[in-house]
């Protein structure tokens, strides 16, 4: 695509300051991160928390850089390069990517699902009930993502990956026959200091649900719900749908930030468009009754947890508007739903004691989920779990009052230390499981294989072991590194050490 063309397009809007050589150049690609840059490349120098990209200028150009858009003035300019100064190179990125990939989100059906927690899941049944309902959709979510030819890992790294690369998945959905996709958008990427989902219009938005997270980078949690809604205002207006959890104290917040049509659910609100009566929690999953108006059908999902039902919940609604189609004919396809990789997985190794896998990371979840677990023990509650480096500090605590509420057993470990000094974060977590009595049965391991070995000698027949924070994540953040990490195969390999040898995991 020739670099005039695109430059003419953001002059109307004003967003460039100069430009500095030909503008007669035919762009094959766009990158943000140098190492990524090929013959005939576009770059954009992304200032960011640890590292600047104008610092990496140099070195896109050596790989191949045509063109660099960037904010700052810069102390050299190489000869035969076109430089496009602009006042915050994130804000171009996306309308350059929808741009230069053609606009592919109005060539699909949208739904965003925002929350704090459930969006993953939320994403993914979305995805699979469309894909029962014999439409063709693809997703990015921040486990997998699927550009209409088959599922993969979500290697970015990012829930919502940058602008460059939601626009080019989405483009290739398009070109393998997509007509729907699901974005899991997050916070970050509804941010306008990231806009990593600017220039697209959604046809349906969800929200799960609002807690305590990422206040380092929102401040408050008034500007986290207010980012977030950004996914509301992103709506079509005249044709749109937004869906909302009703139970939420910010539903009313968000159902104000858009003037599309917007729908409820709930599994206490009887006045929601869908709602649930008569759920009959067990082990494998759970049975209720869902009422929409006049209407009631019995559902049964193989997902535990009434905070599953809410991700059906919202799934359901979704799926019914955007097709429109009655939720009746959705219902039978509900048993068929099947979990996340690291979403309330079991492993079983054929041993006396159960171990579960959650991503859970959040006072928002810590509080569905430990309640569920305490119910339904057999015997001991052991919880396995730590939280991020340079990450919301005020949630450490409040992760340590709740597991210390709940838990019988604390191992306190390594989730993402980051640059922070581990012995801190794992002291911050634990001065809130003290505050409720939790000292004896309080450990601090900062190893996490080493916190897990832990947990499962320690283990007794018919307890409980939650391993919690990581989920599906491949791999543990320190300062200058990363290790490779994979939680399930770190909990099998552990049982096998000890002696537990029978595989019966799926």
């Amino acid at each position: 695509m020739n670099l005039n063309v695109m430059v003419s397009a953001l002059k109307k809007e004003r967003l460039i300051i100069t430009t500095s050589g030909s503008l007669s150049v035919e762009i094959k690609g766009l990158a943000y991160d140098s190492r990524n840059v090929k013959e005939g490349y576009l770059f954009f120098a992304l200032k960011g928390i640890h590292t600047d990209g104008h610092h990496f200028i140099p070195h896109a150009v050596k790989r191949g850089a045509k063109a660099i858009f960037h904010s700052d003035d810069l102390p050299s300019y190489i000869k035969g390069i076109t430089y496009i100064k602009v006042r915050n190179t994130r804000t171009i990125m996306a309308p350059i990517s929808a741009f230069f990939y053609s606009y592919p989100a109005k060539k699909l059906t949208m739904t965003g699902v925002t929350g704090t927690d459930g969006k993953s899941t939320t994403v993914s049944l979305i995805h699979q009930l469309l894909t029962f309902s014999g439409i063709k959709a693809g997703f990015i979510s921040t486990v997998q993502y699927d550009n209409g030819s088959g599922a993969v890992k979500n290697h970015y790294r990012q829930s919502t990956p940058e602008a460059t690369e939601i626009h080019k998945i989405l483009q290739q959905m398009v070109d393998n026959g997509c007509t729907y996709a699901v974005i899991e958008a997050t916070s970050h990427g509804l941010s306008p200091i990231n806009n990593r989902l600017g220039s697209i219009t959604f046809d349906a938005a969800v929200l799960t649900n609002i807690s305590h997270e990422h206040l380092e980078f929102h401040k408050t949690i008034e500007r986290y719900a207010d980012d977030k809604a950004n996914l509301f205002r992103a709506v079509h207006q005249d044709t749109g749908a937004c869906i909302v959890n009703r139970d939420d104290p910010f539903a009313p917040f968000f159902e104000k930030a858009s003037s599309a049509e917007v729908f409820s659910y709930s599994i206490i609100n009887r006045n929601a468009d869908l709602s649930v009566e008569g759920i009959e929690e067990s082990q494998d999953g759970e049975k209720f009754t869902l009422i929409s108006g006049e209407n009631k059908w019995k559902g049964q999902i193989r997902l535990p947890g009434v905070f599953n039902i809410e991700n059906t919940l919202a799934a359901l609604l979704v799926v019914s508007r955007v097709l429109g189609t009655d939720i009746g004919h959705l219902v039978p396809f509900l048993p068929r739903l099947r979990p996340v990789n690291g979403r309330m997985n079991y492993i079983n190794c054929g041993q006396d004691f159960f171990v579960l896998v959650d991503y859970a990371h959040t006072p928002g979840a810590f509080r569905k989920l430990f309640p569920l677990l305490n119910k339904r023990k057999k015997n001991r509650l052991i919880a396995v779990f730590g939280s991020a480096g340079e990450r919301d500090l005020e949630k450490r605590k409040t992760q340590g009052e709740i597991a210390g509420t709940y838990a019988d057993i604390i191992v306190l470990t390594d989730e993402d230390p980051r640059g922070e000094d581990s012995g801190k974060i794992l002291s911050d977590i634990a001065e809130g499981c003290r505050s409720t009595g939790k000292d004896n049965g309080l450990f601090l391991i900062p190893d996490r294989t080493e916190a897990i070995r832990f947990a499962l000698k320690y283990a007794q027949k018919d307890d409980l072991v939650i391993l919690l924070g990581k989920g599906h994540e491949n791999s543990i953040l320190y300062k200058d590194t990363s290790i490779p990490w994979d939680e399930k195969e770190t909990a099998v390999s552990l049982l096998h050490e000890l002696g537990w040898k029978e595989d019966r995991n799926t």
